[in-house]
């Protein structure tokens, strides 16, 4: 019949089993090495209950490591807060009532039972020595030193010796040992030796105990001279022991004399020494540091073969430095060998440091097996233990049983590493389960525990791509508020995301507390936000941001700038608040014409002329001569806002200072176009081809587009007849506008060319375009293939989409299988179709009655995200 304790561990491991090996965990070396293991979740049959059952044996176990006698201590202690050790009466009569009584044995147990409470032992110490039935011996003081030693408190070890010193009792304790032995704990040597030198002079001499502390500290610190001395010394008075031995050991293997170590072990095995293991550690240590694995092992299968002393602590060392050298397949396999052949069971720290590397590698089966050999071998866990038992259910996808043992935590006081909120918290935002994340951050850092930053960002980014922004907010402004700032691309991703929310008024407030943590937000950070108010018209904040961007040392870009000042423009009162920027800039950066350049753009962006003339005017007095780029800007500005006359003013003022080059000329011209003053523009280009210079194929192309547009085709013809003259090829672009226009103007664009055109000095790509013209007019039909037409086209003027969905138009009306053909060479060739494209082909077909394939093409159609237009609809 089996026992309660094995029924109990048969239903664990089952429980666990099924979940590994569903989840295809492999013990071999070759599946270890997965970064990130699929999640797959074990479907209990009653999830609920089963998975608290699973968390009950653990917490069960857990709390086997308490002592209530000890924790009701330390809760008292704790219960006083961390100011000082000043000790309360409530303090000092909630300890009276336990009923303790004090013993040297009962004080070492507490001050080793949570030695990493510094304060509460040091409380402890204090208030057992008030006790008028105690006195602290030599053990309870050093090992209060060696508490505070390994912690670094070594002004703190000095107060309390100086302190001690004023106690008549102390003196009952050979107290100069003590100052000898506390000095050479804290690293004090030289007092150490000080106080040894004024003991030896009044005849006064330390016990062994004392002897060894020093003899360790001087070796601990490569006192190496000094120790020779005093080893001398306990040998002359027949101190030597064990402990001896083991510090010469590690004396040698300190200055790098291993094979004098090694003799040093030989001799005294060969003297029949009685030897603890710690001698061998020692030695298997450092060559193991020396990167001589082979060597140490050989010893240690020597020595065991001679069970000269027990070998249990150096089996640990060897697994220790095995897996801290990366050959974790060593060390599990000498685990298991000494675990079968000769009952090998580590100490805590030993298992800790097998299943800590074991979790890093994923290698999830095995920590499994080591858990519940602890459990089995009743090895107490410590809280490293606890935490990898939390990371391993998280690892293995048991999210329910890390919940559950997080809600029994009290019941242990275990207090979870941030390593295991990080596991965690990833695996919730993994799980879709932010909102539970977002609580359990929010709950360690309410206790001043901050998991990292990468799992900040990974709860950032999924609350924001979940939009819970205001959760968000919660968490960035309560961590900042704790000192706790986030990775830059933390809250980049928020304040861009209440930036797209229309929120940027809160992602000013992250920005406010991150200012006013003296951290310095990111170029983005600043483009984000200076963005946001600009689409949100407040003109106020992006210009207070801007300036604030470049005091902290960022560049904005000019886009980024010029639209702050269309900003500004577009405001109330836009007077004010421009010229304030202005004079802000100017005063921090000075006057600098490129600065002035973009206020006179942002100006002219919102249609501005007088502000725009202002800044130009000022720029002027500011001794500062106006370079091309700033006229053409004014320019523009004038023109933009419809001013033509003012504009024409302007070009004459600046032809007479300078003489108009191109880019004037090309400004006018287009400027001209868009306003739709053809007369003014051809006036200007005319203007131009007088004065000798050649105007921009720009200025042609919107000339003879605007023509086109009023149906003034013979003063178009007449442009491109005067662009060949002037050496520029035909573009596509006015390709294109004289093919739409064939189509458009019943024949009226063909009749203009005949009437305009000079037969006698036609060119072959001219009279190829003629065709074309006459072909698109209608006015001959289309007998060619398309791949004929295709090849004309392209010697007129380079081919673009555009021009394809002409050819195409043309060929859907009676040729509507080479219209298919000629999409599918198109997209050969690499252009990505349009919704025009799409929409000549689907119209092209319902047109002729081609219903089947209209609906497939349509479909297509929609599938890529078009729709058709309303002409095309009608068919549909």
């Amino acid at each position: 019949m089996p026992t309660p304790k094995l029924r109990y561990i048969t239903k664990t491991r089952s429980f666990l089993s099924l979940l590994l090996f569903s989840n295809s965990y492999s013990s071999s070396s070759s599946a270890h090495h997965l970064s990130t293991p699929p999640i797959t979740r074990y479907q209990f049959a009653n999830p609920a209950s089963e998975s608290k059952e699973i968390a009950s044996s653990f917490r069960d176990w857990f709390r086997t490591s308490k002592k209530p006698v000890f924790d009701k201590i330390f809760t008292i202690l704790n219960a006083g807060g961390d100011e000082d050790l000043v000790f309360t009466k409530k303090e000092d009569s909630g300890i009276g009532q336990l009923g303790i009584t004090l013993t040297e044995s009962f004080v070492l147990e507490v001050l080793n039972y949570k030695n990493d409470d510094i304060l509460s032992c040091l409380k402890f110490f204090d208030w057992a020595g008030r006790q008028p039935y105690f006195n602290h011996t030599r053990s309870t003081c050093v090992a209060l030193f060696k508490i505070l030693g390994r912690a670094k408190l070594t002004s703190t070890i000095v107060d309390l010796l100086d302190s001690l010193t004023k106690q008549r009792s102390m003196h009952r304790v050979r107290f100069n040992d003590m100052l000898v032995m506390g000095y050479a704990l804290a690293g004090k040597l030289d007092v150490a030796l000080q106080v040894f030198g004024r003991m030896r002079f009044h005849g006064l001499d330390l016990d062994g105990v004392a002897y060894h502390i020093l003899l360790n500290s001087l070796v601990e610190e490569g006192c190496f001279d000094v120790v020779k001395v005093v080893l001398e010394q306990i040998r002359m008075r027949g101190l030597q022991n064990a402990v001896t031995h083991s510090i010469v050991m590690k004396n040698l293997c300190k200055q790098g004399q291993l094979e004098e170590a090694e003799k040093y072990l030989r001799d005294l095995l060969n003297d029949k020494k009685t030897l603890p293991g710690r001698i061998c550690s020692v030695l298997v240590e450092a060559l193991c540091k020396d990167k001589r694995f082979s060597h140490a092992g050989m010893l240690i299968q020597e020595f065991g073969e001679m069970e000269a002393f027990p070998l249990d602590e150096v089996y640990g060392i060897w697994i220790k430095n095995l897996v801290q050298a990366g050959k974790l397949d060593d060390a599990m396999e000498f685990f298991r060998t000494k675990n079968s052949e000769e009952g090998y069971i580590p100490e805590v720290f030993r298992y800790n440091i097998l299943i800590c590397r074991l979790l890093k590698e994923n290698r999830l089966k095995e920590v499994f097996d080591l858990l519940l050999d602890m459990k089995e071998n009743k090895i107490v866990p410590d809280k490293v233990t606890m935490n990898a038992v939390l990371c391993f259910f998280c690892k293995a996808g048991m999210m329910d049983v890390v919940l559950n043992l997080y809600d029994m935590k009290a019941e242990f006081e275990f207090t979870p590493h941030s390593l295991v909120y990080n596991y965690v918290i990833n695996t919730l935002c993994g799980d879709q389960s932010t909102d539970e994340a977002y609580q359990m951050l929010k709950n360690t850092m309410k206790r001043g525990y901050f998991p990292g930053k990468r799992t900040f960002s990974v709860l950032a980014d999924a609350l924001c791509r979940e939009g819970k922004l205001d959760k968000m907010k919660d968490l960035v402004i309560f961590a900042m508020e704790r000192k706790f700032i986030p990775v830059d691309s933390a809250y980049e991703k928020f304040i861009r995301a209440l930036c797209r929310a229309k929120r940027v008024e809160d992602g000013y407030v992250i920005h406010g507390e991150l200012n006013r943590l003296n951290k310095t937000p990111s170029e983005t950070t600043y483009s984000y936000l200076i963005s946001g108010f600009n689409q949100a018209s407040r003109g106020d904040f992006a210009s207070r941001l801007i300036i604030e961007m470049q005091d902290k040392g960022h560049a904005p870009s000019d886009r980024l700038f010029k639209s702050v000042v269309h900003c500004v423009c577009e405001m109330e009162n836009p007077e004010k608040h421009f010229l304030h920027l202005l004079e802000m800039q100017l005063s921090r950066f000075g006057s600098d014409q490129r600065t002035f350049s973009y206020f006179i753009y942002g100006a002219g962006h919102a249609k501005k002329p007088e502000l725009a003339r202002a800044v130009y005017e000022m720029m002027e007095r500011a001794g500062i001569v106006p370079n091309l780029n700033s006229d053409i800007l004014l320019l523009k500005c004038y023109l933009k806002s419809g001013k033509i006359a003012d504009a024409l003013s302007l070009f004459d003022e600046f032809s007479r200072r300078r003489m108009a080059g191109r880019k004037m000329y090309n400004t006018m011209v287009v400027g001209l176009c868009i306003s739709g003053k053809e007369d003014y523009a051809s006036a200007i280009l005319k203007q131009a081809r007088d004065n000798g210079l050649t105007p921009s194929l720009n200025s042609y192309e919107e000339l003879i587009k605007l023509y086109c547009s009023k149906n003034k085709y013979d003063h178009a013809i007449e442009l491109i007849n005067d662009l060949e003259k002037v050496g520029r090829k035909i573009s596509s672009f006015l390709g294109n506008v004289l093919l739409l226009h064939a189509m458009r103007s019943s024949g009226d664009l063909h009749k203009a060319w005949l009437r305009s055109r000079d037969v006698s000095n036609e060119t072959p790509s001219s009279k190829m375009l003629g065709q074309l013209v006459e072909v698109f007019s209608s006015r001959v039909s289309l007998d060619s293939k398309a791949e004929d037409l295709e090849e004309v086209i392209q010697k007129c003027f380079p081919l673009d989409l555009f021009s394809y969905n002409m050819m195409l138009r043309k060929l859907s009306i009676n040729k509507m299988d080479e219209a298919c053909q000629l999409f599918k060479r198109l997209c050969q060739k690499g252009y990505q179709p349009n919704r025009w494209t799409y929409d000549i082909i689907v119209h092209g077909l319902y047109k002729h009655g081609r219903i089947a394939e209209a609906e497939l093409w349509a479909d297509q159609m929609l599938r890529r995200g078009y729709v058709p237009t309303e002409c095309t609809h009608a068919f549909i």
